[in-house]
């Protein structure tokens, strides 16, 4: 007799249905698989012997042939041992039932029991918009695919529950649909700025670099709070939508990362460390493609510290996606594009010894570790960095006092203003922020006065910047404009978006 049976494969974040069609036949006994199935699908098959004869059923003395289609897609995982399990019972007339519509995905304990897999949430997503709407995944996924409506979910425990639930002998409830704002009101970051004593001009930096989605670099003496500054940058980012939520969560939910909540409530916060290599940050693999840092940390802050201790190689693997925003990895066996829409923020010493430009601190490096030291950051990257700012040290005054800082929820109520503009300016544009601003737009919202463009022809020439760098000061320059609620970008604010600039002449 001959079966079918729906499941789903992963294309990067792009689901494709998966019909596994199995025959039995007469003859010598075999069990024999097609489709392009990798190492995981081919073992399957003594996991899904194993679970069928321990859920107390019969696994067929016969001839088994199973095909994957489409047959020219590699077929990669272990989500298909349940419709692999289902689909031989149906042949082997073990169990009657109408599977037709139904999505089957989940693995298979040796006892029959169900495992959870990677990759629920976009498999669900893609497989709604096809017309699927009826699925039956592992109760341990039960929570990430709750927060997708308008489908009907089964969250099964084991082999048996599942085919009693096909034979109509018992009835199991759905998954209960979630709400997106409770989950993320449970979150809390566990930093705050008001927490940072001093540092006015750095915290300054980061509000401007939050409210137009700019890159930073803080550069400074060991010890002056460059990673807490950092680390404090989601807390004043604006609050993600359920539409953001759901694109990171599918990325964390292929790299198999996602917590019990089966949702990303909170702006991701990634710190790669600086012996990460090129395919940790930008995705790839031998076997399967997998996202890498810079997908993991979409929507969010990607924290490189120390930046000069990062190998060439690897940084300059960043200057594509932070120009585009995706992040294409091709491999022999094709090409899979994952979103790449992070805030960079780095930190590094300004010297071997760290201490170099300290008003507090001697250096003890000479001018050409220094030279040495800076010149392992590459000159285009540098000028992807939209503020570039240096930290030093406090005083003992300050670090003993209270702390009487603005705090994140403050600052975070003036960036959310500054974003409204901006949502406002670019409707029906594809940016939604300034940081996005290509030259057509620049000319269009960021018109300059004469006295404007005397100060930044005097930055220009002062700093020896590049094109791309003027273009950088205007892009900040109309941020702090909207963060001073000014249509027009005036003297001031192009003075300052011109000092942010101004770490390149000490290298």
């Amino acid at each position: 007799m001959l079966s079918k049976i729906t499941s789903f494969a992963l294309c990067g974040l792009e689901g494709i249905p998966v019909e596994v069609e199995t025959d039995i036949n007469k003859g010598m006994v075999s069990f024999d698989m097609v489709g392009l199935p990798d190492a995981a699908v081919k073992e399957s098959k003594e996991r899904v012997r194993s679970a069928i004869k321990n859920s107390l059923f019969q696994f067929p003395v016969n001839r088994i042939t199973i095909n994957l289609a489409p047959a020219d897609l590699k077929k990669e995982g272990s989500q298909y041992d349940l419709p692999l399990a289902i689909s031989i019972l149906i042949a082997a007339n073990q169990i009657t039932a109408n599977a037709e519509g139904t999505v089957f995905l989940g693995e298979l304990a040796l006892d029959g029991a169900l495992r959870p897999v990677t990759g629920i949430l976009p498999i669900l997503i893609s497989a709604k918009a096809k017309g699927f709407t009826r699925f039956i995944v592992p109760a341990a996924n039960a929570n990430e695919a709750s927060y997708i409506e308008g489908v009907t979910v089964f969250a099964l425990k084991n082999l048996g529950e599942v085919v009693a639930l096909l034979a109509g002998e018992s009835s199991f409830s759905t998954v209960s649909s979630r709400n997106f704002r409770a989950a993320a009101s449970s979150q809390e970051y566990g930093f705050d700025l008001s927490l940072v004593r001093g540092q006015k001009v750095a915290k300054r930096a980061l509000e401007i670099a939050v409210a137009g989605g700019h890159n930073i670099l803080l550069a400074g003496p060991p010890g002056t709070g460059k990673t807490m500054l950092a680390r404090c940058i989601p807390t004043i980012m604006p609050d993600m939508t359920f539409e953001e939520a759901l694109e990171v969560t599918k990325i964390h939910s292929i790299a198999g990362c996602l917590m019990e909540d089966g949702i990303v409530s909170l702006r991701p916060f990634r710190t790669p460390h600086h012996t990460s290599t090129v395919v940790a940050l930008c995705g790839g693999g031998n076997v399967k493609v997998h996202p890498g840092e810079i997908s993991m940390a979409h929507k969010g802050v990607l924290f490189l510290d120390e930046l000069p201790e990062y190998t060439r190689r690897t940084l300059e693997s960043l200057r594509q996606p932070l120009e585009d925003g995706v992040i294409t990895v091709a491999r022999a066996g094709g090409a899979v594009t994952f979103p790449a829409d992070f805030m960079l923020c780095a930190s590094m010493n300004p010297c071997p010894c760290g201490n170099y430009g300290s008003a507090y601190l001697t250096c003890t490096c000479t001018p050409s570790q220094v030279q040495k030291y800076r010149s392992k950051i590459s000159g285009p990257l540098l000028d992807r960095i939209d503020l570039q700012v240096e930290v030093d040290g406090v005083k003992y005054e300050d670090l003993a006092g209270e702390a009487n800082g603005e705090t994140s929820a403050e600052v975070k109520k003036r960036v959310e203003t500054a974003r409204t503009v901006q949502r406002i300016r670019f409707e029906g544009e594809q940016n939604s922020v300034n940081a996005g601003m290509n030259e057509k737009q620049i000319k269009k919202y960021c018109r300059l006065t004469p006295e404007c463009e005397g100060i930044l022809r005097t930055a220009f020439e002062t700093f020896h910047l590049s094109a791309r760098a003027r273009s950088r000061i205007i892009k900040v320059a109309r941020t702090i404009a909207d963060l001073d609620f000014s249509e027009e970008i005036k003297p001031d604010h192009i003075l300052e978006a011109a000092s942010y600039r101004s770490y390149e002449v000490n290298g």
